[in-house]
């Protein structure tokens, strides 16, 4: 059988998207993990992620073993195939939070057991699960439906406009030039069967949004450029002027850690509108129809 792995959002194209979100609100899926590890690997700390992957393990029956990037030492103690290897031998699952996305690709590459990517510099397929179950608990099916994204152009604005596209959503990016799209990248994300459109004003993407997203300006390993980053994205924050040109029933949205007042105002991430703690908690959900998914449930 073949192995499946869980890099992108994109690469399983529409049918896996959906087949992972219905897992994901599954009932009942078993225990498909029972008396089997998982290992967590986190090159990068995370607060939702560590919590929302131990916990679904567990609730499908299995051990995950969480693993701090130094203990293993990727590349530098032994190579990513050497490790990878090993850990398979232990591990129904490997999970890894890194900083380049080679590395997941090389551990699917070797690894005989399903590899998860946990957030790479290129995509958060799990950011991704999360957020569209938190969007269709709201309005169903996101055929047709306007979601904007506010801010750089990173790895959770990809994995979501990934997702939001092979759906048959509207994708509307507004980010600064220099952080924005390619031209290439816009195209093949609209070949997944959506409508993309990319601005340079926050407006014109908010305009009769359905939903409203942001991240932080400043990623983890960008502490050096965030005094310039800071000026160059002060237009880009999403206070209540902004949100006043989404729909009239917009929500918005934040995968989390947030600044107030950067690149939110307090009033949108505290508001009545906001569905930020909604959203962290199905990283739960969505973690845990990854690995029924990968695990072949159903």
């Amino acid at each position: 059988m073949t192995v499946r792995h869980l890099l992108g959002i994109a690469e399983h194209g529409a049918d896996g998207l959906r087949r992972m979100l219905e897992l994901s609100v599954a009932p009942d899926l078993g225990s498909p993990l029972a008396g089997r590890g998982v290992a967590l690997i986190f090159e990068k700390p995370s607060n939702r992620t560590r919590h929302s992957m131990e916990m679904a393990v567990v609730g499908l029956g299995g051990h995950p073993v969480y693993t701090r990037g130094e203990e293993v030492g990727l590349d530098v103690r032994e190579t990513v195939e050497d490790a990878t290897r090993t850990l398979a031998g232990y591990h129904a699952v490997l999970a890894a939070r890194v900083f380049s996305h080679s590395v997941v690709v090389r551990m699917a590459a070797v690894s005989p057991v399903p590899v998860i990517n946990m957030l790479s510099d290129l995509s958060h397929p799990l950011q991704a699960l999360a957020d569209v179950i938190t969007m269709q608990e709201k309005v169903g099916a996101l055929s047709g439906v306007r979601v904007a994204w506010v801010g750089d152009w990173n790895n959770v604005a990809r994995s979501l406009a990934e997702a939001v596209c092979l759906l048959g959503g509207t994708v509307a990016i507004a980010c600064p030039v220099g952080y924005d799209a390619s031209d290439a990248e816009l195209t093949r994300i609209a070949g997944l069967g959506g409508r993309v459109e990319q601005h340079h004003d926050a407006p014109s993407a908010v305009e009769n949004a359905r939903f409203v997203h942001t991240d932080t300006w400043i990623s983890m390993g960008q502490e050096a450029e965030a005094a310039a980053r800071r000026e160059t994205f002060a237009p880009f924050t999403v206070d209540e002027a902004l949100m006043a040109r989404a729909a009239s029933d917009a929500w918005f949205m934040h995968c989390m850690p947030a600044h107030r007042g950067e690149e939110v105002s307090a009033g949108v991430f505290d508001g009545d509108r906001s569905l930020v703690i909604a959203q962290g908690h199905h990283r739960l959900t969505g973690a845990r129809g990854a690995l029924a998914w990968v695990c072949a449930v159903g």
